[in-house]
């Protein structure tokens, strides 16, 4: 994969992908996904079709997407705007790296107001070392 599509997720440009950053000790071996991702310090960052992604962030992380989402949706935090990792909000350091993100984007939706009438937004969920879920949202553009 390029940069290219990562950027284009990022802009806004592919709604029905997932993005998904994995450090490289959070798996066995990131060197059959290399030709997938793109890489980033400590990891890689791979975009995907929604479905393919989805079955291929479980096998990666053993955490079905959603329900991963869900329990990280509890707690805020940063995720960096490359997806290549976020700041844990229990502390910083070695024991405090993101293992895993997972991201999707929705399109603009002003019936919905909120961000959502600002722009197309993009969701992360973030796993620490620790063991902390949290999660951002933001415009896309305002990072």
């Amino acid at each position: 994969m390029t940069d290219s599509k990562r950027d284009a997720f990022l802009a806004g440009e592919r709604h029905e992908d997932v993005a998904f950053y994995l450090a490289e000790d959070a798996v066995d071996d990131l060197g059959k996904l290399r030709d997938y991702g793109v890489d980033v310090p400590d990891g890689i960052v791979i975009v995907v079709d929604g479905e393919n992604g989805r079955n291929a962030f479980q096998t990666a992380t053993g955490q079905d997407p959603m329900a991963f989402a869900k329990q990280a949706m509890a707690e805020d935090g940063t995720v960096h705007a490359d997806l290549a990792g976020g700041d844990c909000p229990e502390g910083d350091g070695p024991d405090h790296a993101a293992r895993f993100v997972f991201a999707f984007s929705e399109e603009q939706n002003e019936e919905v107001g909120d961000l959502y009438a600002e722009g197309d937004v993009i969701h992360a969920y973030a796993q620490c070392e620790c063991g902390t879920a949290y999660s951002q949202k933001w415009v896309v553009g305002e990072r």
